[in-house]
């Protein structure tokens, strides 16, 4: 390929996680809308985009209609953002003629000359600075001053010509505060980014982003989750499994639990999803722990991922039953987040997941629970689509996954607030059930893809050395409705009392 056959290189962002959506970022020498309700980061996404002009070389111009100079410098300083020499602030304010009551014209409407005045203003800032990147904020100034539909398409038509000739990459930003059924800059830019802000019934705000358009380039569609914190801008574009495969042996991974093990057919396969099903309290997190614990002690890497418990509570009660996941921890070989269902996106969490694979080198994941993970999407319909796309990429990156669903009610009939059992590869199920005047716990595996698995029941129990399981229970029916009768057998058949 030739020089002159290269495509031109493109002009990053600097928001971490859009230019992955952009794939690259913006082609050079264009117009691109970024438009969006106020306080969903339109300003911040723009200073970002001129920063990271700057640290190649590229000088920046910032004009600015909405806010003052000052304003836009101390949001900078809030991010710890320097404006520099290289990034110019122009601060775009009506002639004093245009504000004097003596000097106002009474044969034209004065938004005729306010507008003719703005756009030369413009144009002068830009012949001064000869910027390479242009920031415009906002167009709702120059939507009102044009006051019609004609008047406003005309003039943007004109301001886009002249940033063509000029060869420099504008990004207007538009705060819908005017018209926001009009598409005019929507047909004359090269590309269209759109923010929301989202308000749940609890919680957090939670934002997105959409490309709604790019003109002759491929881009990441669909709605991508974001986040405005000290340092800017973090985007999180959407998981889409089938871009991330990779090659490895599919070996069998045990739990330390020689029943356990037996009972699963020699163990999970890597690579594979588990989900443990079961009321409260019935070992579900133990049981995945055990799982990770064992991985951390082959000297492999695992993660927990905790929704429904507090994290001190559960490395109080692990120390108990002889579990020290603090000292796991700080071997190296254990990570371990407390993720609040009500401040934590679904695009966000998926990063974490996807952090802690590619930069720690985690093959084992517990997800405890899905029913947090519910609630992190109160208003979400596509749950279990974020699910299947999460495991399907685990699964493909040879990452052993476990989660863990607690159903609603104790004994009877059980139902789940979310069906994946239809996504994982392998389910265990847990129960109450009620013998000899004791309530105990049963586990089953009830689907299994890779090889062969027990088909019998097994009580467990949770004990100081951790859980235990005993002998088939082959004289009950009924165990798994958690109405259990006792139909052969004798007392021997269970496990003995601590």
């Amino acid at each position: 390929m030739t020089a002159e056959s290269q495509p031109a290189r493109k002009a990053r962002t600097g928001v971490i996680g859009l230019d992955d959506i952009l794939i690259g970022g913006l082609s050079p020498g264009h117009v691109y809308l970024l438009e969006g309700s106020p306080g969903t980061g339109k300003t911040t996404i723009a200073l970002q985009f001129l920063l990271d002009g700057a640290k190649v070389g590229e000088t920046g111009l910032y004009i600015t209609m909405s806010e003052t100079e000052a304003e836009l410098r101390d949001g900078a300083a809030s991010h710890g953002w320097s404006l520099g020499d290289s990034l110019h602030v122009y601060e775009l304010v009506p002639p004093e003629s245009l504000l004097d009551d003596e000097h106002q014209q009474s044969l034209l409407y004065s938004s005729d000359l306010e507008l003719g005045e703005t756009t030369r203003a413009v144009f002068a800032a830009i012949d001064r600075t000869k910027p390479v990147r242009i920031v415009i904020d906002s167009l709702s100034e120059i939507r009102l001053l044009a006051q019609s539909s004609l008047r406003y398409r005309r003039q943007i038509l004109a301001m886009k010509h002249y940033f063509a000739r000029q060869g420099a990459t504008v990004l207007l930003l538009d705060d819908l505060t005017t018209d926001t059924n009009d598409k005019t800059v929507h047909s004359l830019a090269h590309g269209v980014i759109r923010l929301e802000g989202l308000t749940p019934t609890y919680g957090a705000e939670r934002r997105r982003l959409r490309v709604i358009k790019y003109r002759g380039q491929s881009f990441r569609g669909g709605f991508h989750d974001y986040i405005i914190a000290k340092g800017g801008v973090q985007v999180f574009p959407r998981l889409v499994s089938g871009e991330h495969k990779t090659g490895f042996a599919r070996n069998v991974l045990t739990s330390g639990i020689g029943e356990l093990d037996a009972l699963l057919g020699g163990g999970v396969e890597q690579g594979s999803s588990t989900l443990v099903m079961g009321p409260a309290g019935t070992g579900k997190s133990l049981l995945t722990v055990q799982f990770a614990i064992s991985a951390a002690l082959r000297g492999e890497k695992a993660a927990l991922f905790i929704f429904d418990e507090e994290l001190g509570l559960l490395i109080d009660r692990t120390k108990l039953i002889g579990i020290d996941l603090v000292a796991l921890c700080e071997a190296g070989n254990l990570f371990i987040e407390q993720v609040d269902a009500a401040e934590l996106s679904p695009g966000e969490f998926t990063d974490r997941v996807r952090t802690k694979i590619h930069r720690h080198g985690v093959k084992t994941v517990v997800v405890d629970g899905l029913n947090g993970y519910q609630a992190a999407m109160p208003e979400e319909e596509f749950l279990t689509l974020h699910i299947h796309e999460l495991l399907q990429y685990l699964n493909r990156q040879g990452v052993s996954t476990f989660l863990t669903v607690a159903q609603h009610g104790l004994v009877g009939d059980m139902k789940s607030p979310v069906d994946v059992t239809y996504l994982a590869d392998t389910v265990i199920l847990l129960r109450y059930f009620e013998a000899f005047g004791q309530v105990r716990r049963a586990i089953s595996i009830i689907k299994k893809r890779f090889g062969s698995h027990e088909n019998t029941i097994r009580e467990m129990r949770i004990t100081n050395k951790g859980v235990a399981l005993g002998e088939p229970l082959e004289g009950f029916q009924g165990i798994l409705r958690g109405t259990p009768v006792f139909t052969d057998g004798d007392r021997a058949q269970l496990l003995k009392d601590r």
